[in-house]
């Protein structure tokens, strides 16, 4: 052992570490340099008094350095404290270690966790183990590893490269992984001081933050269950969630969801304690503490003692829950284990191509959805990437200006944060000189034509394609904050081909990505080598794909099996027999088919099929689409007929919304646009309504008779239609909060205006 490394095992050297100033953060890696990496016998096999002082010592997180211009756009920013370029993690072992030296291990080395022994794929029953579908050699043969060691080997390799990265009073704050790994030891100590039970819940209610990561590995290090709480849920949801994971405690955000849980609290047996992490307590409670208070309970709580509960940690065993939307019935608790998360994230971090050390992404996207956990979280543990929290008004109007701040390597939207930049980009787009539409239509043409030569793989370079670059495309990333951007990814939700063309015409292809919670996120990926256009890429490398009784187009259900299926759902039993079929293969509910590239197409959703009184069955979402392209106008189209005579679609228009997300009365840009098409001078939804103006009713009738001169039969040809007072939100409730339609919601909340549609069969087609 060095004498660098040596001094990490005692209280100045690692005082030394923690108080490097914000002016001097190089200054420290030089003289630490891979010192400041320590070895996974120092953090785990023997811990010291020293690891308890730095939990609990005052943080020096220092901000990046100033982040270039546009104009510097070629070149890279460095963060504070990542100097080169990394292709994998530093310290690769040799076969032999020098005599009474720590060895270094790789995660692909690291020893196999031992496992619970289990004969079954799946359980209902918290504490219960399960089989895991591990491959005799090959990819998904790898050694199943958990949560803690998967932490433990980037903070060896990665222990002074920024984890995490909060902005505070105008700067970004980084918190290295030896850092964030101590505040997650910190944060287990106090759960356990608490009373957290093994396999018990810790509810998490609050946006993307430090505290939410910390939380959330700090239970899993404590024996307990992460479960993510949606900041949108009512008190009597947040309730049903706790009391199904038989939550210990309670992380909330602020006061306003503080509230929620102090009038549910009383039926929460369970619960032990609640945590508030941002700003201070209106009011002292009995077993409320704020974020330091929380962090300093486990202050007496030895590192022999969470190493211990550390060590009882099983692969095979579950450690975290992610609650479905509810959309038919209460939420499902899908139970996912260690191995589900660090198995899957390795995995489809190889598929991507992800770098050690060099992934920069924005969190801000509900980390209670599996998506967003996955991407934010789990692959950045894994590949020692950089996770920069969005403000909590994100989704409102602030992450552009975070995305040209971050510059992330790669970017998840779900469709409508893509849809609505393209209609951002649009309304932008159309105040410019009459010069300048010119030469971005011909750019957007030569864009579209290369991008699908590059997708179709006959990599012709269209003449004017370098020009296009230079005046176009590269300003439009660099003003979306994605100039560095390796990979922009959509899923969670169908996209529509208008949009993904738009941004192929710009260069910037969108990959779409499939999967469910069921799944632990992704089951198969699109690569921007290997993408189609509508298509959802290929399975996960080491998982398989089965189209279960594909009819004469190949259109089957798409089942999946491999180490990324879960483990089940939390006291659901009775559920699981929908879930799984009778040889373990999980069951999407999705009707796919797969290309002779074995691309997977999505072609609809076997519960939203509509299917008609004559029998038909017709998928929505093809048919909903196509209005949209046609009527950009329209934001929001559901169509009815399950059960009914004919088919008829609720329609909603683009509008612009409040500082709380709530859909305003006034039409967007966008709509203003259409409106002015057609010569119509209305500013608000209201005043189209009020006496169905008739150039809109108009075209907009004439775009469904478009889309109706498509159907493939008469029964899939919309006769009615109705424009709603409103469009369609999260807190309205027909929205889930990855933006996805609600349809059982949304037919129950607007039940009378489609009893009104239905009270007759139309003689002939009709307008809304």
């Amino acid at each position: 052992m060095t004498d660098t490394e040596a001094s990490l095992t005692n209280s100045s050297g690692l005082s030394n570490y923690e108080h490097v100033t914000e002016s001097e953060p190089h200054r420290a890696q030089t003289e630490l340099g891979d010192a400041t990496r320590p070895t996974e016998a120092q953090l785990e096999v023997t811990p010291s008094p020293a690891a308890e002082t730095l939990s609990h010592a005052p943080r020096t997180e220092s901000p990046p350095e100033e982040q270039e211009s546009p104009e510097d756009a070629e070149e890279m920013p460095a963060l504070s404290c990542h100097t080169e370029p990394m292709t994998k993690p530093p310290r690769c072992p040799e076969d032999t270690a020098p005599s009474g030296e720590p060895r270094t291990v790789r995660l692909d080395q690291t020893p196999a966790a031992p496992l619970t022994p289990a004969d079954r794929l799946w359980t209902s029953t918290r504490d219960q183990a399960v089989k895991l579908r591990m491959e005799g050699s090959g990819p998904g043969s790898e050694s199943p590893i958990t949560v803690h060691q998967l932490l433990l080997e980037t903070v060896e390799s990665f222990g002074d490269h920024a984890a995490l990265a909060t902005k505070r009073d105008g700067q970004w704050v980084t918190v290295s992984w030896l850092q964030f790994y101590h505040q997650c030891r910190s944060a287990a100590k106090s759960f356990l001081k608490l009373g957290l039970e093994r396999y018990h819940g810790v509810g998490i209610l609050g946006f993307n933050s430090q505290e939410w990561f910390v939380s959330a590995i700090g239970c899993i290090l404590a024996g307990g269950l992460s479960a993510g709480i949606y900041t949108t849920n009512s008190p009597e949801a947040c309730q049903y969630v706790a009391a199904n994971c038989e939550a210990n405690v309670l992380v909330v955000e602020n006061h306003k969801q503080l509230v929620k849980i102090l009038q549910v609290k009383d039926q929460l047996p369970h619960l032990k304690a609640i945590v508030q992490y941002k700003d201070e307590l209106q009011q002292k409670l009995p077993n409320v503490y704020t974020w330091a208070e929380f962090m300093r309970l486990g202050v007496d709580v030895s590192d022999e003692e969470l190493n211990t509960v550390i060590d009882t940690l099983r692969a095979n065993e579950c450690c975290t829950l992610i609650y479905t939307s509810g959309t038919t019935g209460n939420p499902k608790g899908v139970m996912l284990s260690h191995d589900n998360l660090t198995w899957t994230s390795t995995a489809a971090g190889q598929m991507t191509g992800l770098i050690y050390g060099e992934e920069v992404v924005v969190s801000y996207l509900p980390l209670s959805h599996v998506a967003a956990q996955v991407n934010d979280m789990w692959l950045c543990i894994k590949y020692a990437g950089t996770t920069y929290f969005a403000q909590p008004d994100a989704l409102k109007g602030s992450l552009g200006a975070t995305l040209k701040e971050v510059r992330p390597t790669s970017f998840l939207g779900v469709p409508r944060v893509w849809e609505k930049i393209q209609e951002k980009m649009k309304a932008t787009g159309a105040k410019a000189s009459p010069l300048r539409l010119k030469v971005v239509g011909w750019a957007k043409a030569v864009g579209l034509q290369y991008n699908y030569s590059a997708m179709n793989k006959e990599h012709q370079v269209p003449w004017g394609f370098m020009l296009s670059d230079a005046l176009v495309f590269k300003k439009v990333r660099v003003v979306l904050g994605l100039d560095r951007c390796k990979m922009c990814f959509t899923g969670a939700a169908p996209m529509t081909k208008e949009t993904l063309e738009y941004f192929m015409s710009l260069n910037l292809p969108l990959l779409e990505l499939y999967g469910m919670s069921e799944s632990s996120g992704p089951h198969s990926l699109s690569l921007i080598s290997d993408y189609h256009i509508m298509g959802c890429g290929k399975v996960l490398t080491g998982c398989k794909t089965k189209l279960d009784k594909p009819d004469e187009e190949g259109n089957g259900e798409v089942c999946f099996w491999g180490r990324h299926v879960f483990m089940g759902y939390l006291n659901m039993p009775d559920k699981m027999e929908e879930a799984l079929d009778q040889d373990g293969w999980l069951r999407s509910g999705d009707l796919g088919k797969q290309n002779s590239n074995d691309c997977l197409f999505i072609t609809g959703r076997i519960k939203e099929l509509i299917i008609t009184a004559g029998g038909e069955n017709i998928p929505p979402v093809p048919i909903e689409d196509a209005l949209k392209a046609e009527a950009n106008i329209i934001s929001n189209a559901m169509l009815l007929g399950d059960k009914l005579k004919f088919l008829s679609m609720l329609l909603t228009l683009k509008c612009e919304v409040d500082d709380n997300g709530e859909p305003t009365d006034d039409l967007s840009p966008e709509a203003l646009a259409y409106c002015q098409r057609y010569g119509v001078t209305a500013t608000k939804i209201s005043e189209i309504l009020a006496n169905k103006e008739p150039a809109i009713y108009t075209a907009i009738q004439e775009a469904m008779e478009r889309v109706n001169a498509r159907a493939p039969s008469n029964a899939q040809k919309v006769q009615k239609w109705v424009i709603l007072d409103h469009d369609f939100s999260v807190s309205g409730g027909e929205l889930g909060p990855t933006l996805k339609l609600k349809r059982p919601v949304v037919t129950k909340m607007y039940q009378e205006k489609i009893n009104e549609l239905y009270c007759v069969v139309p003689e002939a087609t009709t307008q809304g």
